[in-house]
């Protein structure tokens, strides 16, 4: 059977969001933008709002390579959210709000879905946008498109998934 390249990208992205579905069973708003603890001391480690805040970046971003129309990235989401960031115990609820951030990510990475499916193979031989020694790692809109969607998605979903433990939700 043949596959196109877009089809197998999208293939994985689609077990990517049902994972990442799976792993806010419990959460609540209160929780979502906070470090766990231990001892009383705060975990310095990336919470939820981070989390997806930070990858719904990403499936912008390959909206924009694809030459796909995309959604206004919500207000507050490129300072609290992207690479240069570093992740912050929002105790005093500044970060945008839960449903925000998850219908946004939701939303993007699914027409991310649908983004892939319909793209031709030789879009996917463009080179990385990015440049640099990024480009050097990943050289093709398709590898690097590969990356954003499977590996990086999951370091992050990884994170999430340590997070759950540590505020004592437990695996998904």
């Amino acid at each position: 059977m043949s596959r196109s390249f877009g089809n197998t990208i999208a293939d994985s992205l689609q077990t990517v969001i049902k994972y990442s579905e799976v792993l806010l069973k419990d959460v609540t708003p209160e929780m979502f933008g906070r470090f766990a603890t231990a001892d009383g001391k705060p975990i310095e480690s990336n919470h939820p709002a981070f989390v997806y805040g930070h990858l719904s970046l990403y499936a912008n971003r390959i909206m924009k390579d694809l030459s796909k129309p995309v959604d206004d990235i919500p207000a507050g989401f490129q300072e609290n959210f992207s690479k240069d960031c570093v992740c912050k115990d929002d105790a005093d609820g500044t970060l945008p709000d839960m449903k925000t951030i998850t219908e946004y990510y939701f939303k993007t990475w699914n027409q991310v879905v649908e983004a892939l499916r319909e793209t031709d193979d030789e879009v996917f031989q463009g080179p990385n946008p990015v440049g640099g020694g990024f480009a050097e790692r990943f050289p093709t809109l398709g590898s690097v498109h590969n990356f954003y969607v499977g590996g990086h998605n999951m370091i992050h979903l990884g994170q999430m998934s340590a997070w759950r433990r540590m505020v004592g939700l437990g695996s998904a």
